[in-house]
């Protein structure tokens, strides 16, 4: 495996990637673009599920979770190319399989007689943030078989960069801080990806755009919102991201108790736009720390392009 990804990424980023993973994996303090990271905390997890349950809203919490919900976002571009007009992109995000044992079957469910080009996975497969993956490569498996056309995806920091084989192997072109150009009528419109920009800090912009024509419109994929300013800046038109769940467990209303992203709480759930960049922030289609959603629906979303200011 390891000449493979020094083939596939490079001895460098490898090597960053790595490291980082055996040095700080399971840090529940320091690193990363936040100071804490509840994932990491794992003693409390029991907690939040015993405090749920006192409640009464653990059960309706663990429906809502499988109830997921599609998302129809149309995003004008000025600079889309013609040919791409209408050009539909299913994002899954935050995926979590082996978070439960149904969770795989309850996503391929979800995306069956979807109608779009392509598919993005904005990253987090796994449940844990360290440890073993085959389950989670077993649950993508699983839902790949029900994804139709090409599929592209970008590791979160829950994933191990040891499961780049597996996600490849199963036909997903993984975007490790690089971009490739679809083609329409002779037009391009280009979609890059980025590594883990929040826990890892493993992304590099200036590589994945690196290919990119400054004249031609480009897609952006990255776990975490916490890079809008930058991605505005090296000339992206969109970019597609996840990771804060919309804050998974919220207050009436929607209003989310913590969003775990070092950025502006506006632009880690939906829509939103900074400069001329477009973003999407993804809840998620599952769950992390408790298998339980409260008044932040689990989403798919189907993203469609079209021409214009907006």
């Amino acid at each position: 495996m390891q000449a493979w990804l020094t083939q596939r990424i490079g001895r460098t980023h490898l090597q960053q990637r790595i490291g980082v993973e055996q040095d700080y994996e399971a840090r529940v303090f320091g690193l990363g673009r936040n100071l804490f990271h509840l994932e990491n905390w794992y003693s409390v997890h029991g907690l939040i599920r015993n405090l749920l349950r006192v409640s009464g809203l653990y059960g309706r919490g663990r429906r809502n979770a499988r109830t997921i919900r599609i998302e129809r976002h149309r995003v004008m571009l000025p600079r889309l190319p013609a040919a791409f007009e209408g050009f539909r992109i299913l994002q899954l995000s935050d995926l979590h399989v082996d978070m439960h044992e149904d969770m795989p079957a309850v996503l391929a469910d979800a995306v069956a007689g979807l109608d779009y080009d392509i598919c993005v996975l904005t990253g987090d497969f796994r449940a844990r943030t360290f440890g073993p993956y085959e389950a989670a490569l077993a649950g993508m498996r699983q839902l790949r078989e029900r994804l139709q056309g090409p599929v592209y995806g970008i590791l979160g920091n829950h994933d191990s960069i040891r499961m780049l084989p597996g996600l490849e192997g199963m036909g997903i072109r993984m975007l490790m801080n690089e971009s490739v150009p679809l083609e329409r009528e002779g037009q391009r419109l280009h979609l890059a990806g980025i590594d883990d920009p929040h826990y890892h800090r493993a992304d590099n912009l200036e590589k994945a755009a690196d290919a990119i024509p400054g004249h031609e419109a480009a897609v952006l994929l990255a776990h975490s919102p916490e890079i809008y300013r930058q991605a505005a800046y090296a000339g992206f038109d969109l970019m597609l991201c996840g990771h804060t769940h919309g804050g998974q467990i919220c207050l009436p209303g929607g209003i989310p108790l913590i969003c775990n992203a070092d950025c502006p709480r506006a632009y880690c759930r939906g829509s939103w736009r900074f400069r001329t960049l477009r973003g999407y922030t993804s809840r998620g289609s599952g769950v992390s720390v408790v298998d339980v959603r409260l008044n932040c629906p689990p989403e798919i979303t189907l993203h469609e392009l079209r021409r214009g200011e907006g």
